[in-house]
C-alpha cells in the first residue's frame, strides 16, 4: 500500500512539474512576441495564440486525471463518485420542479428569478458530473469553463436576490394567510347575507309594488265607487267609477269635506258628514245639482297611526226602476186577478140573466110591448159582458184566437172604420214601413185596442187635431229586456197609435194601465180601456208602452209577436145564427142551480133530451144508470172535490168516446196553466148566447167523431 501511495506522488509532481515548463515556454515565447511591432499578422497571430490557448486549455492530453490524486483508492474514487452523482441528481431535480411551479403558477411574482436560480443549480449539478469524469479523463478545461459559468451564474443570481429581497420579504407569511383567508371568509359570509338580505329587500319591494298595483287595477277599474277618507272626513281617494256617479274629476274634489256629495250634510253641519259613515241606503248629489240613490259601505282602519275610513258606493238608480217596475207589475197582476174572479162570478149571474130573458123573449112573441123589455134585459146582459170581457182582457185571461194578421191592411180597414167614427176635426192618417208586416194575435182583439186607443186620442184632442196610426218590424235587444224584465228580446211587430192632444203628466201616465183608473168625468169613462189594451198585448206575449207630454201629446206602442207568413186561422163561419138542434142526450153536471136551470132550459130548447146533476159524483152515477147519454156538459170548476176535467176524465173510463162540452166563466189559458183542462178542450165561455150554446154543443160531437 505504501509503494503504491509513493508512487502516485511521484507521478503527481512530475506532472505538476511538466505543467510548469509548460507555462514556462509559453510566457517566453509571449514576452519575445510582445517586443515586435503590431501588426496585422500581429493581430491574426494573437487570435491564433488565443485559439492556442484554449487548444492548449482543452487539450488534456499532457494531464494526468483526478484519480491518479487519489492514488487509484477505490474507496476514494466510489466515495467521490457516488457523492457527486447523488449531489447532481439532486441538482438537476431541483430546476425541473421550479421549471413545473413557474409554468403552472404563471400568477407568481419574480419569476425570471425562479428561472436564473433553476439555471445557477443546474450548472452547479454539471459541475458535480464533470467531477466525475475527470477521475478517469482529465477534461479540466472543459471542466474550469462550467465552473467559470457556474461562477458568472451564482453571482448574476445573488447580486439580482439582494435587492429582492425587501420585497420577498412583503410576501405574507402562511399564518399571514391563514389570518387573510379567514378574515375573506367572514367578509364572504357577510357579503352573502348582505346579499341575501339585498335580495329578501328586492322582493319585499317587488311584491309590495305588486300588490299596490294590483289594488290600483283594482280600485281603478271597480265599477263601485271607492272613496277613502281621513279622520276629518277629508276626501284622499278618488276613483274613476266616483267621477262617474257623481260628475267630479278626482282634482276638484281631493282634500274637501265629503258632505259635499250628499245633499242631507248640507242640511246638518253639526253631523259632520257621519250619514257618510254608516251604511246603508243614502241619497248621492251629483255636480249638476242632480240627486241618485246608492248604497254604501264603509269600513274603518288606522294607516300610520291615523284613522281612515273607506268607503264603497253602489248606484242603485237601476235597482229602484227595477223594485218599481216589479211593485207596478205585481199589483197589475193582484188586480188582475181580484178582476178576473169578479168577472167568473159575474159571468155566473150574467148567463142567467140573458138565459132568462131570451126565453122570455120567445115566450112573449104574442106581446111586442113586453117583449121589448126582455130584449133590453138581454142587451144589458150583454153590455155587462162586454164589462166583464174586458175585466178578463186586463187580467189575462179572456179566451184568445190568435191568427196572423197584416197589420198594413187592418190598419188600412181601421181607417175606414175611424174615418166614419171620429169627429171631422180629427185627420187621420197612417204610415207603414215597406215590406210584409205580419203579427200573430187576435184580430178582433187587436181591433178593438186599436179603437180604444182612437178614442181616447180623440178625447185627448177637443179642438181637433192629428191621429198617426203606424206599422213596422222593430226588434227588441237586451238592453230594452234589462230595463223592461218581462219582455222577452226578438222580433216583433210594432203598432204605434199618436196623438197631437193635451197628453199627460207623468204621476197619470204611471196609472193609466191600472183598471178603473180614469181622468174622465163620471159617466164618460170605465177606466177599462186601457186596461184592456195592456192585458191583451200581455197574453198575446207582447208588450205595450206609453209616452206622453203634457202640451205635445201621447204615443201608444203595442208589441206583438212577429208571425210566420202562412195560413190564418179562420174565424167562425157566418152561418152561426142558424143555431143548429140535435136530438142526442146530453148530461148537464153544474153546481150553481141559477145557471144549472137556465142551460137545462136552452139545452131543451134545442131540441135535445137532458139530464141534471149537481157535483161530479151524481154525475157519474147518472153515467151508470142512463146508457142512453150521448155526451157530457159540465162546468169545470165545481165544489166537492171533483173538477169538471176529472169529471170527464172518469166519465170517459166509463163511457170511451164520449163527447164532453165544458162551460167556467175562466178563459182556457187560464184553466190550462192551472191544470184545470187541455189546451185542445172545447170550452164555452159563460156568459154565452143561444147560438153559441148550440155551436159549441155540435162542435164537440164533431170532435168526438174525429178522435174515434
Amino acid at each position: 500500500m505504501q509503494p503504491r501511495r509513493t508512487l502516485g506522488i511521484v507521478s503527481n509532481l512530475t506532472c505538476f512539474a511538466e505543467e510548469r515548463e509548460v507555462r514556462v515556454e509559453l510566457s517566453s515565447d509571449t514576452h519575445v512576441a510582445g517586443s515586435r511591432p503590431a501588426s496585422r499578422l500581429e493581430r491574426n497571430l494573437g487570435v491564433g495564440m488565443m485559439w492556442a490557448f484554449f487548444e492548449r486549455l482543452l487539450d488534456s492530453s499532457m494531464l494526468s486525471p483526478h484519480g491518479i490524486c487519489l492514488l487509484w483508492e477505490p474507496e476514494l474514487i466510489w466515495l467521490h463518485v457516488v457523492s457527486d452523482a447523488c449531489i447532481a441528481a439532486a441538482y438537476f431535480s431541483i430546476p425541473f420542479a421550479l421549471a413545473i411551479l413557474v409554468t403552472k403558477r404563471r400568477d407568481l411574482k419574480f419569476g425570471w428569478v425562479y428561472w436564473a436560480f433553476a439555471i445557477f443549480i443546474m450548472a452547479c449539478g454539471l459541475t458535480h458530473v464533470l467531477s466525475i469524469y475527470t477521475l478517469w479523463v482529465p477534461v479540466y478545461g472543459i471542466e474550469g469553463m462550467v465552473k467559470a459559468a457556474t461562477a458568472v451564474a451564482s453571482v448574476v443570481t445573488a447580486g439580482a436576490l439582494w435587492p429582492l429581497l425587501p420585497k420577498i420579504l412583503t410576501i405574507p407569511s402562511p399564518f399571514e394567510l391563514r389570518q387573510v383567508q379567514a378574515a375573506l371568509e367572514e367578509e364572504e359570509i357577510k357579503s352573502r347575507d348582505a346579499t341575501l338580505l339585498l335580495k329578501q329587500v328586492s322582493d319585499a319591494q317587488r311584491a309590495m309594488r305588486e300588490s299596490v298595483a294590483r289594488l290600483t287595477a283594482i280600485v281603478e277599474t271597480a265599477v263601485d265607487g271607492v272613496i277613502l277618507l281621513d279622520a276629518q272626513d277629508h276626501i284622499l281617494l278618488f276613483n274613476p267609477a266616483c267621477e262617474r256617479l257623481f260628475g267630479y274629476s278626482a282634482d276638484e274634489v281631493m282634500g274637501r269635506n265629503v258632505r259635499m256629495l250628499m245633499p242631507e250634510a248640507g242640511t246638518a253641519p253639526d253631523s259632520h258628514a257621519r250619514l257618510f259613515a254608516t251604511a246603508g241606503e243614502a241619497i248621492g248629489l251629483r255636480k249638476d245639482g242632480s240627486t241618485f240613490p246608492m248604497d254604501v259601505s264603509v269600513g274603518r282602519t288606522r294607516q300610520d297611526g291615523e284613522l281612515i275610513f273607506v268607503g264603497i258606493v253602489h248606484d242603485l238608480t237601476a235597482r229602484k226602476l227595477t223594485e218599481q217596475q216589479l211593485q207596478q207589475a205585481q199589483k197589475m197582476e193582484t188586480v188582475g186577478q181580484l178582476s178576473g174572479g169578479i168577472a167568473h162570478d159575474f159571468n155566473n149571474l150574467l148567463t142567467v140573466i140573458i138565459g132568462n130573458a131570451e126565453h122570455l123573449s120567445e115566450q112573449l112573441k104574442a106581446r111586442p110591448d113586453l117583449r121589448r123589455f126582455s130584449e133590453d134585459i138581454c142587451q144589458s146582459g150583454e153590455r155587462g159582458a162586454e164589462l166583464t170581457q174586458r175585466l178578463l182582457a186586463f187580467s189575462r185571461r179572456q179566451l184568445l184566437q190568435p191568427q196572423t194578421i197584416d197589420c198594413r191592411g187592418l190598419l188600412e180597414s181601421m181607417f175606414k172604420l175611424l174615418k166614419r167614427t171620429l169627429r171631422e176635426d180629427i185627420e187621420i192618417r197612417t204610415a207603414s214601413r215597406p215590406g210584409t208586416i205580419v203579427a200573430f194575435a187576435d184580430r178582433a182583439q187587436l181591433e178593438s185596442a186599436v179603437l180604444n186607443l182612437a178614442l181616447n186620442a180623440q178625447d185627448a184632442m177637443p179642438a181637433g187635431g192629428h191621429l198617426t196610426l203606424s206599422t213596422e218590424l222593430t226588434t227588441l235587444d237586451d238592453d230594452y229586456r234589462a230595463l223592461h224584465p218581462e219582455v222577452a228580446s226578438g222580433s216583433y211587430v210594432l203598432i204605434s197609435i199618436t196623438d197631437d192632444g193635451e197628453g199627460m203628466t207623468p204621476d197619470v201616465t204611471r196609472r193609466v194601465f191600472e183598471p178603473f183608473f180614469t181622468t174622465k168625468e163620471v159617466g164618460k169613462g170605465s177606466g177599462l180601456g186601457l186596461s184592456m189594451v195592456y192585458g191583451f198585448a200581455k197574453q198575446s206575449n207582447g208588450h205595450v208602452t206609453i209616452y206622453s207630454e203634457p202640451g205635445l201629446g201621447t204615443t201608444v206602442r203595442i208589441y206583438l209577436p212577429r208571425a210566420d207568413i202562412g195560413p190564418s186561422h179562420t174565424e167562425l163561419s157566418d152561418g152561426e145564427d142558424a143555431a143548429p138542434r140535435g136530438y142526442e142526450t146530453i148530461l148537464i153536471a153544474e153546481d150553481d142551480p141559477f145557471v144549472r136551470s137556465s142551460a137545462i132550459r136552452r139545452v131543451e130548447a134545442l131540441g135535445y133530451r137532458v139530464v141534471a146533476a149537481v157535483n161530479g159524483k151524481e154525475a157519474l152515477q147518472q153515467l151508470r144508470t142512463e146508457p142512453g147519454i150521448d155526451m157530457l156538459f159540465t162546468d169545470i170548476v165545481m165544489p166537492g172535490g171533483m173538477s169538471g176535467w176529472e169529471l170527464a176524465d172518469q166519465a170517459r173510463r166509463i163511457r170511451p168516446g164520449l163527447p164532453v162540452l165544458f162551460t167556467s166563466g175562466y178563459a182556457l189559458e187560464t184553466l190550462v196553466e192551472q191544470g184545470h183542462a187541455h189546451a185542445q178542450a172545447i170550452v164555452l165561455t159563460k156568459p154565452y148566447r143561444k147560438v153559441e150554446l148550440a155551436q159549441r154543443l155540435r162542435d164537440a160531437f164533431a170532435a168526438a167523431v174525429v178522435t174515434s
